[in-house]
């Protein structure tokens, strides 16, 4: 049976889910990790529950169904989960050569920052400078996702590029982001450092992720 795990790398290899024929049903990667993820005229939907449930909840020749509220809804109260955002889901390869900006990585477990994002990811490392931080993590099916963030004193001087650019130093893997579409700001900055839009993503969140 195909994973989500083989769907991510055979995009990150640029294989993308054939248009028009999903969607693709397939079992979480692990018990904190559900969803949905739309490309390009397929969805993905990644969540522990009978097939032929989720299929009786699509409407048939509806390619937006999945990602739409009302199929989100009816996740949202079978599996007693909340969506957390619906995200535009862009991807980069790695670059060669050290960062272009000087980082600190944080070597404290109990450092907040360390905490909150492994609540969502594994083998979390987070970097800081001065006004921003950049964190890389394991997160759904085992990618390399990487998040930032901009003290709003720090805004509009290009330190979010900076900072997503590098993360493409900070890894052989390709990365992943995930990225709220309303926080323009930080669209631009990804785009920017070579992120590549690769389709939308809404994670099914437990209150206690694992």
């Amino acid at each position: 049976m195909i994973s989500l795990h083989d769907i991510l790398a055979d995009a990150a290899s640029g294989r993308m889910p054939q248009q028009g024929a999903g969607p693709t049903i397939v079992p979480q990667p692990s018990r904190r990790d559900a969803g949905v993820i739309a490309f390009t005229a397929h969805h993905v939907i990644f969540a522990d529950l009978d097939q032929a449930w989720i299929r009786s909840r699509l409407p048939a020749g509806d390619l937006s169904a999945p990602l739409n509220p009302p199929f989100l809804r009816e996740l949202e109260a079978r599996m007693e989960r909340r969506v957390n955002n619906i995200d535009m889901l862009a991807l980069a390869g790695p670059c060669a050569d050290r960062p272009l900006i000087d980082l600190v990585e944080v070597m404290d477990d109990a450092h907040p920052r360390v905490q909150r994002a492994r609540r969502y990811r594994d083998d979390v490392r987070v970097w800081t400078c001065p006004g921003g931080v950049l964190i890389i993590g394991r997160g759904v099916a085992g990618r390399w996702e990487v998040a930032i963030e901009v003290d709003p004193a720090g805004q509009g001087r290009g330190l979010g590029r900076a900072l997503a650019r590098a993360a493409r130093h900070l890894t052989g893997h390709p990365l992943w982001a995930q990225i709220a579409p309303g926080n323009a700001a930080s669209v631009r900055a990804f785009l920017a450092a070579g992120y590549v839009p690769i389709g939308a993503e809404a994670l099914l969140v437990a209150d206690s992720p694992r």
